[in-house]
């Protein structure tokens, strides 16, 4: 189950989130919040030492019975930004964030692999039809 936390007012179909979640064989729960450009600047401060806004964070937490995967914060804001940049609605952009994220909770890391988390990135894209803008980008 996913646990949508946020104070922005945002349309996200829960549903389509939950199909991924299903479809990587995830079974525990995983939080999600939606926050401004300054919550997750704050966050991003805080917790990695980089005082800016980004698109995407995510916090595994350990391996212990009844507690969720992690969480994944999403800039509201950056969201918007690049689905404008990319001309593609708002909710896909989440959603496309929320597997970016959901992917680093599942212990994938772009910065280390060898295209593993891409390669999984593209593989989800094509199963739910969603726009290419993430893997364009971070190519």
């Amino acid at each position: 189950m996913i646990l949508l936390e946020t104070n922005i007012d945002i349309n996200i179909d829960i549903k389509k989130l939950e199909d991924i979640v299903n479809y990587l064989g995830v079974i525990k729960d995983i939080e999600l919040l939606i926050v401004s450009d300054k919550t997750i600047q704050n966050i991003n401060k805080e917790h990695r030492g980089i005082d800016k806004a980004t698109d995407v964070l995510s916090f595994p937490l350990e391996d212990i019975e009844h507690l969720p995967l992690g969480s994944i914060v999403i800039s509201a804001d950056k969201a918007k930004e690049i689905s404008q940049k990319f001309s593609h609605s708002l909710e896909d952009e989440i959603i496309l964030l929320f597997i970016h994220g959901l992917l680093h909770l599942l212990g994938y890391d772009h910065e280390i692999d060898n295209g593993e988390m891409r390669s999984k990135e593209q593989e989800i894209i094509k199963k739910f039809n969603l726009p290419s803008s993430l893997i364009i980008r971070n190519s």
